[in-house]
């Protein structure tokens, strides 16, 4: 779990509702279910509008990522190459086709099937280039999506406070409504620039690092397959594939142990 985000929102919830609740308000006033109904309708209707279905609804899936602490499958892909280098070293690089099986992500799997096959290195790096490129392309574009809602939800809050102090100009002859009506109406407004600024673009942020760890795990893997169809020495070839770590740490097999 990534402590950074769960802590994250909940000192930001707590600090707001504490602070408001210290200026003597209450969680009842700004709990409005037609504000919150008008904000997040208009913003999901703006951003389908703006981005295809498979993307929007990809966004949906992917935002459950941020609370998964990135990063911690490039250690046992780095185990598992230096694992291979040296068995290709000693039984030649077609015994890793028993391995295939044991490789659970699919851009390792393909990488290591195509070296297995004889591509040569130059080829292997095309081809998972390529492919690596791609889908790229497509993550780059989850982000875009809680931008986008991050960009339309203030909008939208002011479209639902204009909304509500249309209602509100309807009774006039009641003061005492008309003061109410208007802190409700202001209600949208805060649901707004809340879920811009403490939902929709800290999610942004926090994807983009998530999909850049996983583009260097993969480019981690492309090295290191490349590498173990070079023939390199499985030492060398983990003291450069640990660069690719984020935070420089030396892997619990290390080459003399794999061996």
């Amino acid at each position: 779990m990534d402590i950074a985000s769960i802590g994250g929102i909940l000192v930001a919830i707590l600090g707001i509702l504490a602070g408001m609740m210290i200026e003597g308000g209450s969680i009842g006033q700004i709990a409005q279910p037609t504000a919150a109904l008008i904000v997040i309708g208009g913003t999901m209707g703006a951003v389908m509008l703006q981005f295809p279905l498979n993307i929007f609804l990809a966004a949906l899936k992917r935002m459950m990522r941020i609370f998964i602490s990135g990063g911690g499958d490039n250690e046992e892909f780095l185990r598992q190459l230096v694992q291979f280098a040296n068995k290709a070293r000693k039984s030649g690089i077609v015994s890793l086709d028993q391995d295939l099986g044991s490789i659970k992500d699919p851009f390792f799997r393909q990488a290591l099937m195509l070296a297995i096959d004889g591509t040569e290195p130059n080829e292997v790096r095309k081809i998972m280039q390529m492919e690596l490129d791609n889908k790229s392309e497509m993550e780059e574009k989850i982000p875009q999506v809680f931008e986008a809602a991050g960009g339309y939800s203030p909008t939208v809050g002011i479209i639902g406070a204009v909304l509500g102090l249309i209602q509100v100009m309807q009774h006039l002859d009641n003061i005492t409504e008309v003061g109410r009506g208007i802190a409700v109406a202001f209600v949208a407004t805060i649901y707004g620039v809340a879920l811009a600024n403490l939902v929709f673009l800290p999610v942004a942020g926090k994807l983009k690092i998530r999909h850049r760890e996983e583009q260097m795990a993969k480019e981690m893997v492309l090295e290191g397959v490349i590498s173990i169809l070079e023939g390199m020495n499985p030492r060398m070839m983990e003291t450069k594939l640990r660069t690719f770590l984020a935070d420089g740490k030396t892997i619990e097999h290390t080459a003399e142990a794999a061996a």
